[in-house]
């Protein structure tokens, strides 16, 4: 895995569009405690991704990284309840079930990368 910055990684730039995705998916949301909730998880997703690989130690992306997950996870919890509450769509709500799946199999796909780049322990 090799990048300059961390707007050049697949999975933060696709954890933006998730964003704009639940921003907009929720804008009509009279429950506003679940609205804040599901931005906060999606923004917190693109932030420690970000944070992660600024740290420039290993171990601290690594740590991030995890953090990413559990927002993505997070926020997939919270789009199950926003459908079983008809708040969102069905359609819309599986689309965004199955892009916090995929960002959690990449991050996790990041993280085992940053594993295997760290030396040996002597």
């Amino acid at each position: 895995m090799s990048y300059h910055s961390f707007e050049d990684l697949d999975v933060w730039q696709r954890s933006r569009v998730l964003v704009r995705e639940v921003y907009q998916r929720t804008e009509g949301f009279k429950d506003w405690s679940l609205r804040d909730q599901m931005r906060r998880a999606a923004v917190s997703i693109a932030s420690n991704i970000a944070e992660g690989a600024e740290r420039n130690a290993n171990a601290e992306f690594q740590h991030f990284i995890g953090i990413a997950k559990g927002s993505a996870a997070e926020l997939r919890t919270q789009v199950y309840l926003a459908m079983d509450l008809a708040l969102i769509a069905n359609e819309a709500g599986l689309r965004m079930v199955e892009e916090t799946k995929m960002l959690g199999a990449k991050l996790e796909a990041l993280r085992r990368s940053l594993i295997r780049r760290q030396p040996p322990k002597t």
